[in-house]
């Protein structure tokens, strides 16, 4: 087991799953675009689920979705910190995690309030990230990602890619138990490398941090399935009770009270 405290909440990492409920502010996701473009409608979101018995909550305000838009600077400035601002003055003892790939919108979301970096990129696109996780002693979450899906081996690279990810946070002066990683399940794969990435998150786990699982609602789902977003929750739901079979921490999830259910049950069984 390992402890990690992420704002004022300790994380006992190994003796239950953690969930992250996501909270986008952007009008294009591909699941729940427009619907918390509010600071109201954010903050009502919020509060449901921390009624539903979630422990991070990770607001973002850029999509990551194929295809989407590229957000400026100042666009995603606007988007996010108002509403960091508000769920955390709403819900302090509930740790908030920024979804963002930029260093200036990294540290004014510490700034206001958040306690957790969620970069997509793992460190290895802003080069200034890793000193602002450094510098505010927050805790980093470095997901796997490229920009192409071709690979020789897939799980030696996504694990080399993950540590070379890790050496970049080291490096700039981020604590070691300041890392989660994130195997990047649907980001740089195609549905089978997803799969087959699914399959073998014990070699992720291998690596010794504690692992973020983001599976929610995504197109491998419903290419396997051959299912619409609003229909892919089973999908997710499994994906989940699997993820905590092979070990991982936490999921970063959508449906945050279906998914609980699946982690109290799962980790009654595996834990």
């Amino acid at each position: 087991m390992s402890f990690m405290k992420i704002g004022c909440k300790e994380f006992n990492f190994g003796s239950c799953t953690y969930i992250m409920g996501i909270l986008n502010v952007t009008p294009d996701s591909f699941f729940d675009g427009g619907s918390h473009e509010t600071v109201d409608f954010a903050v009502s979101f919020a509060r449901q689920m921390v009624c539903e018995g979630v422990d991070i909550i990770d607001v973002g305000g850029e999509s990551s979705r194929p295809g989407h838009l590229a957000v400026s600077l100042e666009e995603e400035l606007e988007r996010v910190i108002p509403v960091i601002t508000a769920v955390h003055a709403a819900f302090p003892e509930v740790p908030i995690s920024v979804d963002t790939a930029k260093a200036v919108v990294a540290e004014a979301a510490v700034k206001a309030g958040a306690s957790m970096l969620n970069d997509i990129w793992g460190f290895r696109g802003d080069s200034e990230m890793a000193r602002v996780a450094a510098k505010y002693d927050v805790t980093c979450c470095l997901m796997h990602n490229r920009q192409e899906t071709v690979y020789e081996d897939l799980m030696a690279e996504v694990c080399n890619d993950l540590m070379a990810s890790v050496q970049v946070a080291l490096a700039a002066g981020v604590q070691h138990e300041r890392i989660v990683l994130d195997p990047g399940i649907g980001f740089g794969k195609t549905k089978d490398q997803n799969i087959e990435v699914l399959r073998q998150l014990e070699k992720i786990k291998a690596l010794g941090f504690p692992v973020l699982l983001g599976t929610s609602r995504k197109s491998f789902i419903g290419l396997t399935l051959n299912l619409p977003v609003e229909e892919r929750l089973e999908g997710t739901l499994t994906t989940t009770a699997l993820g905590i079979g092979k070990g991982v921490d936490i999921v970063r999830v959508h449906d945050v009270k279906e998914n609980v259910r699946v982690c109290r049950m799962a980790d009654a069984l595996v834990r």
